[in-house]
């Protein structure tokens, strides 16, 4: 009787497949603190749009319990529980899907609050291609896995390819509207360091910050050849502008408009970084034409 015990406990095992390791682990976020992770995640949280699709690059997408709500891509990710921002959680729906760690830009009060119900946290802001890397090393660590040099040499290349393809609009002077206050991405930016790479002369300085506020007369004097926005201000809005009637890129029409879906394209550091680069470069290769 014993020996089938035995038998019987050995064939369920087989069944389970393989055990997964019980020991805990440490994981240094991207501010620096080591986090203690009891097993390699099966239920994970992610409150940041740019982390959700690197995390499915990443190969850890059905890993995935929940989302912020501005979590769009990729498709499986939209049919997620949606639990709000990081601003605005909602932290019951967050505690009911008992995660076991969640993945979330740098705000104390939230950390503070998933801490009470021993949720762990790692932070992951990431601003730039760098941020984006180191971004992808801590998830890698967090999945204990060793993918994230092959995917940035892939996406590297990609954007190598751009780059040579759109040579022939190296060196036009580009402003970058966000919103119409105006704000813009500048050199510092993720988007601004996608122009960059693409040849292209940003005329917010990387001194002025990486979203810098922008008198109208400073852009009227940098006279951009090429002016990239977002859909919130229409095409036609900045010839009604006062002065900006003179601006080269008002003059030969070579106002590109972005969509909402690509304006999340090109603001979120991450695996789509090949398709944001053709999108900026195509804003860069416009023809000259009359506003719409």
């Amino acid at each position: 009787m014993r020996r089938r015990a035995v038998a019987l406990a050995l064939a369920a095992c087989t069944l389970a497949g393989p055990p997964v390791p019980a020991l805990a682990y440490g994981v240094r976020d991207m501010q620096g603190r080591t986090v203690e992770i009891a097993r390699v995640p099966q239920r994970i949280v992610s409150l940041l749009p740019s982390v959700t699709e690197s995390l499915c690059a990443l190969s850890g997408c059905a890993r995935l319990v929940g989302v912020d709500r501005f979590s769009n891509h990729p498709p499986q990710a939209k049919s997620l529980p949606r639990l709000g921002t990081v601003l605005a959680p909602q932290l019951e729906a967050i505690v009911r899907l008992r995660p076991d760690v969640v993945l979330m830009s740098h705000s104390p009060p939230l950390m503070a609050q998933l801490a009470k119900f021993g949720i762990p946290v790692l932070v992951l802001d990431a601003h730039d291609l760098a941020g984006m890397r180191a971004q992808w090393q801590v998830l890698d660590a967090l999945l204990q896995q060793e993918r994230t040099d092959a995917l940035f040499t892939r996406l590297q290349a990609q954007l190598d390819q751009t780059a040579a393809a759109a040579r022939g609009a190296a060196g036009r002077s580009v402003y970058f509207e966000v919103d119409a206050t105006p704000y813009a991405a500048g050199a510092g930016s993720f988007i601004g360091e996608l122009l960059a790479a693409l040849g292209a002369r940003n005329i917010a300085p990387p001194e002025l910050g990486p979203f810098p506020r922008l008198t109208p007369e400073y852009v009227v004097r940098r006279n951009p050849q090429v002016i990239i926005h977002t859909p919130e201000t229409p095409a036609r809005a900045f010839a009604q502008r006062p002065g900006w009637s003179a601006v080269d890129a008002v003059r030969s029409g070579r106002i590109c408009t972005l969509s909402s879906a690509e304006t999340d394209l090109v603001s979120r550091p991450g695996p789509r970084l090949g398709e944001a680069a053709a999108v900026l470069a195509r804003c860069l290769w416009l023809s000259p034409r009359r506003p719409q």
